[in-house]
């Protein structure tokens, strides 16, 4: 019988207890270092994010995203677009989030392109952006947003190379100096 992590219990760990895990469904999943690569395009989509999002968002990387407390279910994006008037606000929820996005790594595949984008969208994150690191070298970026009626994610825009997206705001990222 394993004993499920509460919201409470996790809220009294440390920042170090807390980094490279997240909590699905009341237990603690692992995630291994990622690499350079990803950590490059992540850092690269954030600093492009932020630039284009305007006073009202920030973008960052790498910290807890509450979608749920029973049972606890936090996730850690790659990236997140949320409202910059939510900085000091903690735990950081679904409703301060415009954008989450993720660079999917070997092993996490399945995770990031069906788990994920289900949790999301049922969260009502309004955008979910998925980066593949392609067999090319040249990562492929799917868009996602949200049909507030069915709840679910509907196909937008895939990029590879220069990624110019409209939604949720104009931004242009290249992606081929990584």
């Amino acid at each position: 019988m394993y004993e499920l992590v509460t919201a409470e219990q996790y809220d009294s760990w440390s920042e170090e207890q807390c980094a490279g895990i997240e909590i699905v469904d009341g237990m603690i999943v692992g995630s291994p270092s990622p690499s350079k690569r990803h950590n490059r395009i992540a850092k690269m989509l954030a600093v492009a994010l932020e630039a284009a999002a305007g006073d009202e968002w920030n973008a960052d990387v790498d910290f807890d995203l509450r979608l749920h407390d029973v049972p606890l279910l936090n996730r850690r994006p790659d990236v997140i677009v949320y409202r910059a008037d939510t900085i000091d606000i903690t735990p950081t929820r679904p409703e301060h989030v415009l954008l989450v996005a993720e660079v999917v790594s070997p092993g996490w595949e399945t995770t990031d392109r069906i788990v994920k984008l289900d949790q999301y969208a049922k969260a009502g994150i309004q955008f979910y952006w998925r980066i593949e690191q392609a067999l090319t070298g040249m990562p492929i970026v799917y868009t996602y947003v949200l049909d507030m009626a069915s709840g679910r994610y509907r196909d937008a825009e895939v990029f590879t190379g220069v990624v110019r997206a409209t939604a949720p705001f104009p931004v242009t990222l290249d992606l081929t100096k990584i």
